[in-house]
């Protein structure tokens, strides 16, 4: 096994433009062994899987602690590097986010995700006062010693209908050229899934793009060829083995009536 630090280094060399780093976001350390035992590269928690997984709703509704407690699990059970989902980053200050973010590298992640969208409310953080959480994350790798791996995560795309997407991308670079000056090193966009867009993300972005595949994303092998670096799956892997289940249940139920 890697030391926690050439784990985190390992992360960042995954994240090639035309090669991307496909996650399938587990939820629990059994589906990380899971797809640990299947060839995954890295392990990635979905916060609304998670969340759903213990019983809450997303939206930083799952206390942090069994955040915490989720991921030491998870990182007891496998040998990859694990990034996390945290959402808002469990804090409406950035002196919050640095100590939940100190706390998950505690817990042993080299990642994270790290959300723009203001929880519980509507609208996204200003680009001033998300870079300032940005910076207060990075400002907790840094005193771990850890080169943390921040995927800041934009909700633009999800809070603007499909058809005006194309009037999203100039304030989509804005935010990321402002989020890597703060310390990020991925954007995250979960929502967008028009080729031509990606496309200029991809060649405009200073970040590396991650994707999130739905039914109206271009297949991985496009998305690579758009320039793409990470994909991923968010909350269908656990909605597909949700149904997987009640379907066996309802076979095995059916045969008793």
């Amino acid at each position: 096994m890697n030391t926690q630090h050439e784990q985190a280094f390992q992360l960042h060399q995954l994240h090639t433009k035309g090669d991307p780093l496909v996650l399938i976001n587990i939820w629990d350390a059994g589906s990380a062994q899971a797809v640990q035992s299947i060839g995954a590269k890295a392990i990635a928690t979905g916060s609304w899987s998670v969340a759903a997984a213990h019983g809450y709703e997303d939206g930083e509704t799952l206390p942090f602690p069994l955040v915490l407690e989720n991921l030491k699990r998870i990182k007891e059970n496998v040998d990859l590097p694990v990034t996390i989902d945290i959402e808002g980053g469990y804090g409406l200050n950035p002196d919050e986010v640095k100590v939940n973010v100190g706390l998950v590298i505690e817990n042993g992640a080299v990642g994270i995700n790290l959300e723009d969208q203001r929880i519980g409310e509507e609208g996204l953080y200003t680009i001033p006062d998300q870079s300032l959480r940005i910076s207060a994350a990075r400002a907790a790798g840094e005193q771990a010693g850890l080169p943390l791996f921040i995927n800041a995560r934009t909700d633009i795309f999800f809070q603007t209908a499909a058809g005006q997407h194309a009037s999203c991308i100039e304030q989509t670079l804005s935010r990321a050229h402002a989020y890597a000056e703060a310390g990020a090193n991925g954007i995250f966009v979960p929502g967008l899934s028009d080729a031509r867009l990606i496309e200029v993300l991809c060649s405009q972005s200073p970040l590396p793009v991650n994707v999130m595949v739905t039914s109206h994303t271009p297949s991985l092998g496009q998305l690579a060829e758009l320039g793409v670096a990470r994909i991923s799956y968010g909350p269908l892997p656990y909605i597909e083995a949700m149904n997987s289940l009640k379907e066996v249940g309802l076979a095995a139920l059916s045969l008793g009536n």
